[in-house]
């Protein structure tokens, strides 16, 4: 069982959201306590309460990645919990990136 960063009763309601809210992170994040440093937002998976938002601390390897106990679906303001500076972007369109800059700001670009 994995141990989170934040305790479940130290989740603190910091956004606003309607429609499904679903996210995928890893554990990175989640249980390492890191920055979130590339988040993307894609089609939604409609089978789910999906919001298509993805988000990784950055440096995880294709491995990494690709193994599924790695990361969770979490609720978006669980995920704002660890990483506030995510908030006034995700009313952004699907097809969108965002990557932190060295100097810790947010850059978007198109997704490919």
């Amino acid at each position: 069982m994995k141990e989170f960063k934040i305790k479940g009763q130290d989740i603190k309601p910091l956004l606003e959201w309607e429609g499904p809210s679903g996210a995928i992170a890893t554990d990175k994040i989640m249980v390492e306590g890191n920055k979130i440093g590339y988040m993307y937002r894609e089609e939604p998976n409609k089978n789910y309460p999906d919001s298509g938002w993805r988000f990784f601390q950055g440096e995880e390897s294709d491995e990494y990645i690709s193994n599924i106990k790695n990361s969770g679906i979490y609720d978006l303001n669980t995920i704002c919990n660890y990483d506030p500076d995510i908030i006034p972007l995700l009313k952004s369109p699907y097809g969108i990136a965002y990557y932190r800059d060295k100097m810790g700001t947010f850059r978007g670009e198109k997704l490919k």
